[in-house]
């Protein structure tokens, strides 16, 4: 009963997590925007990354957009509970985040071009919620695949912290981790607001600008 009435902006402990199961949500189908088969499988010279913004939905299709992005995926990550689905998710007894899996092509688009995609789209200082969003699926995250990616991500925190505090945002609640790893959510979440293009969105940038790559 307790994890029942746990407030779902805390995070949940690994041994009072929902158990999962051992079978993958399938991931079948072809990409609504791109047209090809959902994958994610990392083709030869692409490049991955992962972040959360709040509800998926809206955060991919600000990726969708960019130049030289190959595949994008929603799903879930950086909790306990193997395989969970989008009602597991939501109870907050699992301790995923809702993220957004980006397949991007370096001699296109750089990770600096992700990275201010992802500063520039969202509220980092919410903590666990995304406006009306409230709970531990919507925190802010960066999961990082290598060395170099971990060291540019906390560069851009550390740029971005002062700009955000002098238009009078607070600190910085953003998760800078290895990448976990990656259950992809149900299909009928992938590519959403392709399929539904009046459907919600709740992602909302704060209009601090993000100096990474801007010579700024």
């Amino acid at each position: 009963m307790f994890n029942l009435l746990r407030p779902k902006a805390e995070m949940i402990s690994e041994d009072a997590a929902l158990p999962g199961r051992g079978t993958p949500i399938p991931l079948t189908g072809t990409h609504h925007v791109f047209g090809t088969p959902l994958s994610n499988e990392v083709p030869d010279g692409m490049a991955e990354a992962m972040f959360g913004m709040g509800c998926f939905w809206g955060v991919e299709r600000m990726f969708w957009q960019l130049p030289g992005v190959h595949m994008t995926l929603v799903g879930y990550a950086g909790g306990f509970t193997p395989n969970a689905t989008y009602e597991e998710v939501c109870s907050g007894r699992t301790g995923h985040n809702e993220v957004v899996r980006v397949i991007y092509d370096p001699a296109k688009v750089t990770y600096d071009d992700l990275l201010r995609v992802f500063w520039e789209g969202h509220d980092p200082t919410q903590g666990m919620r995304q406006g009306n969003d409230r709970g531990t699926q919507y925190r802010s995250g960066i999961y990082t695949y290598s060395d170099a990616q971990r060291a540019a991500a906390t560069a851009s925190a550390e740029a971005m912290a002062p700009r955000l505090r002098d238009a009078g945002y607070g600190a910085i609640t953003t998760e800078i981790v290895d990448a976990p790893l990656f259950y992809a959510a149900e299909e009928y979440h992938q590519q959403y607001l392709s399929k539904n293009p009046n459907g919600y969105c709740g992602i909302g940038g704060t209009g601090v600008t993000c100096p990474i790559g801007t010579g700024v």
